[in-house]
């Protein structure tokens, strides 16, 4: 028994190393910790020193959770910087459409992309020293000179700005004015919200502490 228990411990930690996810079982309900740290990697690969979540490796995750009976809810750690909008949009859309309790924790920071996927859950926290960053979509490298660029772009920000609006409480008029400021942020468009600023604005639910953010999560089991 003392070897299947190390063995499973083993297991957890190459888990925990390898995709930065643990399922917990110490607490009133076995769940499910899966961190978004970093930059969301897509299509293209980052280069080795720097940090991201792949969402290749968290989409069969997210299927995995929702279709296990013995995971009952799911904690979502965010520390973002951004990343693929692609890719880190079909995880919100992934986390929206779970039927089991999840929660979502910002710390750090929420940038750009980080904000639908801080919304994508049940409720939703942030902790009082945390910020988020809300700005347009952009790219880098070649672009095209030419109308249909633009509209691209146009048609990816509304995806974006209805999903955020469809899963908070924040209206689209705040939510474009608060992307489109030019009086903040020295090189670039955009806001940055404190954790206070980000509920007053219906953006997160609750500031929260991680106590508090589990025990939201034990609510929505029991509830379920």
């Amino acid at each position: 028994m003392n070897n299947d228990k190390k063995s499973n411990q083993n297991e957890q930690l190459d888990t925990l190393k390898e995709l930065g996810t643990l399922e917990t079982i110490g607490g009133r309900h076995k769940i499910f910790c899966l961190n978004i740290i970093g930059e969301i990697e897509g299509h293209n690969v980052l280069p080795e020193n720097s940090k991201s979540t792949k969402y290749e490796h968290v989409i069969p995750q997210l299927i995995a959770v929702e279709q296990d009976d013995s995971i009952k809810g799911m904690l979502v750690i965010l520390n973002t910087i951004g990343g693929d909008v692609e890719a880190g949009l079909a995880l919100a859309e992934l986390i929206s459409g779970m039927k089991k309790p999840t929660v979502s924790f910002v710390l750090g920071g929420g940038h750009s992309i980080g904000v639908p996927l801080a919304v994508s859950a049940k409720k939703s926290f942030i902790a009082p020293s945390a910020t988020m960053t809300i700005h347009p979509v952009r790219t880098s490298g070649l672009v095209i000179g030419v109308p249909q660029t633009m509209n691209h772009f146009a048609r990816m920000q509304e995806r974006i700005t209805n999903f955020v609006v469809k899963n908070s409480g924040i209206t689209k008029e705040k939510f474009t004015s608060l992307m489109m400021n030019t009086g903040e942020l020295v090189t670039d468009v955009g806001t940055t919200l404190s954790g206070e600023m980000a509920v007053s604005n219906k953006l997160i639910d609750s500031i929260g502490s991680l106590s508090e953010v589990l025990e939201c999560l034990y609510d929505l089991i029991e509830k379920n």
